[in-house]
């Protein structure tokens, strides 16, 4: 389906051809000015040069011609030569009509599908999952998920960090504390235990204990790099103790991103780009991509256009182990291998930036992935406290991410609970409208910036937050089910009346924005470019709602017409909360 400023500019190109200038100047964009009009052309502005005229001559010229139209109301020159645009009322209904008789409302699902992969878990197994870890998973989450939604094969993967130090140094403190475990045992040849010798908590206890003792301690860090030479040599036991870490953390990481309806289509790991590393590295020293240098392999891409220093990217350290940069890198050969993707989208911290610009460049200069494949970075801010420093708790650490959603869970709880309804139900509630608090509140800002994660303004049911967009669709949802109630039958194949107020045609504007703000945030990886939608539509409808009667219009043409309008918004409305992994309930 034609977007509305796609048909607003065929209308202008006819016009500007006829007048006798380029139609590539016949471009439309919304009013900067909603004061004065809906939509304008600053074309004639552009034009004026190379046709020698003023351009408010110009544009009075296309003026005139489109004022036969029957799209538009108004439409008038303005000095120095801007178009100014109202559509007509009955234009405008009709093309509300064409959105509610879509089932995507009108966003053309994409010619030629592409396969993506998003990467966006990134977190280390053996460790709790921080608020570090809301922003990737978020933003990669509502990244996926529009894509998928415009008719892509995307792929999402948590990317597990599980082959490095850290496993190493729970090797070695479970070894100290109990060297009796048959995994330590060399001789050993039986079946290792299906049960792992420890549970989450205790992972959390280990971990953090046995990376502060190593950074008193060098020859206990030296022994935990050396159960990490072991592992990745095959040690049976070693390789038994890593599997249960996975299987224990992995369980645990699935129930808190479950809490915040994030849904990782794999759970591949560091480890499973292993067995690629060696024919990698033996291609790149043959083609003559890599050298050594200072005993280190490395790969040079720095480039003559660069204006900063753009270090080696290291494949192999000078005692031959292996480095994250091998590791991403084989990681790429393998997504090429299993899934060829045209693009690879990392979202990750942008402190990392320079880190995947080597990668990035590493890969197209040994060409382990083909030039048309895209790599994309996709960096996030840091949320923080009021501070305006990253967040944390009372004692300064990094809260975890599930307690935060405890927190948030309670705010919200305290906020409700004296809303006539059973408290489970309500318990249930609040915690949708939690996520929502969290999520919305992240995705409404820009990934690339930082933001204060303000509990008070995030839980509040006014404003831009994610209670204030639930309510509104909960709104919706009572209307219509309240017009049901009255026996009123709505008619969904009536089309809509004409805008009989400016705060309908304010909604049946902001309907219109839904296309053009779907291909945006997907062509940009920008999910905050719908919570503007979604604010403005929620706004837009309150407003609307607060000055007409819509249940209990008396005419019954015109109620049937606000009812169906009531619940086409209601409906976009949960289409694009669900493009973010936010759901709603059915009622607070």
């Amino acid at each position: 389906m034609e977007t509305i400023i796609g048909l607003i500019q065929k209308e202008l190109c006819e016009a500007f051809k006829k007048a006798g200038y380029n139609e590539k100047y016949a471009k439309a964009a919304l009013s900067n000015r909603p004061d004065l009009c809906q939509y304008q052309c600053n074309g004639a502005l552009a034009a004026a040069k190379e046709y020698h005229k003023a351009p408010i001559q110009m544009a009075e010229e296309i003026a005139g011609i489109l004022k036969e139209s029957k799209s538009f109301k108004e439409i008038t020159a303005q000095k120095p030569g801007f178009i100014n645009i109202t559509l007509s009322d009955s234009f405008l209904a009709a093309y509300i009509d064409q959105m509610a008789e879509s089932q995507t409302f009108g966003c053309d699902k994409a010619d030629k599908p592409v396969t993506i992969v998003v990467d966006y878990g990134g977190a280390n197994v053996a460790k709790p999952l921080h608020v570090g870890h809301l922003r990737p998973a978020v933003i990669g989450e509502s990244i996926k998920l529009i894509a998928r939604y415009l008719g892509h094969n995307v792929i999402g993967d948590a990317h597990l960090g599980d082959w490095g130090l850290p496993i190493g140094l729970i090797i070695t403190e479970l070894k100290k504390r109990d060297p009796e475990l048959v995994y330590f045992d060399e001789n050993f040849e039986g079946e290792y235990p299906e049960e792992a010798p420890f549970s989450i908590s205790g992972l959390e206890e280990i971990y953090p204990y046995a990376s502060q003792y190593s950074k008193e301690h060098p020859e206990y860090k030296e022994e935990a790099q050396e159960a990490v030479a072991q592992l990745q040599a095959g040690r049976k036991g070693y390789i038994a103790l890593w599997q249960h870490i996975i299987n224990v953390s992995v369980k645990d990481l699935k129930k808190v991103y479950t809490r915040l309806n994030v849904e990782f289509d794999l759970w591949k790991k560091e480890s499973d780009a292993q067995p690629y590393i060696p024919d990698m590295v033996k291609y790149m020293k043959e083609d003559g991509y890599a050298h050594i240098d200072d005993g280190a392999l490395v790969v040079d891409v720095k480039e003559e256009t660069d204006t900063k220093e753009i270090p080696p990217c290291m494949i192999l350290k000078s005692n031959g182990a292996t480095l994250y940069n091998t590791t991403d890198l084989a990681t790429i050969v393998e997504r090429r291998k299993l899934f060829d993707p045209d693009k690879i989208i990392y979202v990750v911290d942008k402190r990392q930036s320079l880190y995947f610009e080597q990668v990035f460049r590493c890969a197209f200069k040994t060409k382990i992935i083909g030039s048309d494949t895209k790599l994309i970075f996709v960096g996030n801010g840091t949320m923080n406290g009021k501070d305006g420093k990253p967040f944390k708790t009372r004692d300064g650490g990094v809260p975890r991410l599930d307690s935060l959603l405890n927190e948030v869970e309670e705010k919200v709880f305290e906020k409700m609970k004296d809303r006539d309804m059973p408290e489970s139900e309500t318990r249930e509630i609040a915690a949708k409208v939690a996520v929502a608090a969290i999520k919305y509140g992240d995705l409404s800002n820009q990934a690339s910036k930082d933001y204060i994660f303000d509990m008070e303004r995030f839980t509040s049911f006014e404003g831009n937050t994610g209670p204030y967009i639930l309510y509104t669709i909960v709104r919706i949802k009572s209307l219509f089910a309240k017009s049901k109630e009255l026996g009123y039958v709505v008619d969904m194949d009536t089309p809509f009346k004409p805008s009989q107020s400016q705060s309908e045609t304010d909604v049946m504007l902001s309907l219109c924005k839904w296309q053009d703000t779907v291909y945006t945030a997907y062509e940009e990886q920008a999910p905050h470019k719908i919570c503007q939608f979604i604010y403005e539509l929620s706004d837009a409808f309150n407003k609307f709602y607060h000055e007409n009667r819509i249940v209990n219009n008396e005419d019954e043409g015109t109620r049937n017409s606000y009812i169906k309008l009531s619940c086409l918004v209601g409906n976009i409305l949960e289409t694009a909360t669900g493009l973010l992994g936010i759901e709603a309930p059915e009622r607070m």
